[in-house]
């Protein structure tokens, strides 16, 4: 099979809006790849995910996700073992009931067969610093997205759909993470899409960096082909060479994407026309 994922003229609409929030999409994402998705708020990021995970019924364009319909998440594959073809992580989960309430991690890990996937569900705890023993209503929010990842990632998925899921994780964490995602698509047959305005520590993570405005895909990137940095410990902020009509960025001074993603998004209405590119940490 060629691609994690295969779309094709995908305009999605919902019913309330007069515009698409998406508008003839096409991409093509290979196995074995990590995805970096930027755009402004209000581009189609979350919508784009969403139709790829299924949770938004598109019946315009064509969409592949593991050669197949993206309504049809769960497969059985060996000896009846179950993975995911897609899994979502998104931010509203922190704010459903349960996640609130006086449970602990273990019950909900268990909840969801942590017996099945022992080995996996500590690796996971291990990496994100999780301890069974937290009651859920104790902890903060940074920690009980630790846990939404261990409890996502607990079984394993074919495509990966992150949609701004770090945006409470510490340097730490959230460093790790995307190394064992690094890890997850270099040993085994994966891919990762990761919608994110945080940029810090990505200079050398994706494969490939898509620019969505305005629900249309007007830029990509092969990160090891088109991006170039230059004197990257050299002090000072970044700055960024674009031509769309040659797509190869050269960004200066720092190991960063945060200079592309100001170069891109102050070519956005939505995002503010200011801003001040930050070195990698």
């Amino acid at each position: 099979m060629s691609f994690a994922i295969e779309v094709e003229k995908l305009t999605y609409k919902f019913a309330e809006c007069a515009r698409p929030s998406l508008v003839d999409v096409d991409l093509q994402i290979p196995w074995n790849t990590r995805t970096l998705v930027m755009g402004s708020n209000g581009a189609g990021k979350s919508t784009l995910l969403k139709v790829l995970s299924g949770k938004h019924l598109c019946l315009d364009g064509k969409i592949l996700v593991n050669g197949q319909n993206p309504f049809s998440p769960v497969c059985t594959v060996g000896e009846g073992q179950e993975y995911h073809v897609t899994t979502y992580l998104g931010t509203e989960w922190c704010h459903m009931s349960i996640i609130n309430r006086d449970i602990g991690v273990l019950e909900l890990l268990t909840s969801i067969g942590l017996q099945h996937f022992q080995e996996r569900g500590d690796q996971l705890c291990e990496i994100l610093g999780v301890d069974l023993q937290w009651r859920m209503f104790k902890l903060s929010d940074g920690q009980k997205r630790r846990v939404q990842l261990v409890m996502g990632l607990l079984k394993p998925w074919k495509v990966l759909l992150l949609d701004e899921v770090t945006v409470d994780l510490d340097v730490i964490a959230r460093g790790k993470l995307l190394q064992f995602l690094k890890w997850e698509t270099e040993t085994r047959q994966c891919s990762v899409v990761y919608a994110t305005h945080i940029f810090d520590g990505l200079a050398q993570w994706p494969d490939q960096v898509l620019h969505l405005k305005e629900g249309r895909i007007i830029d990509r990137l092969d990160c090891h082909r088109d991006v170039k940095f230059t004197t990257a410990n050299d002090a000072g902020n970044g700055t960024v060479a674009f031509n769309r009509q040659t797509p190869v960025v050269s960004i200066s001074k720092v190991s960063s994407l945060h200079p592309l993603a100001v170069a891109w998004l102050t070519d956005d209405p939505n995002e503010l026309k200011q801003a001040t590119p930050l070195p990698d940490v």
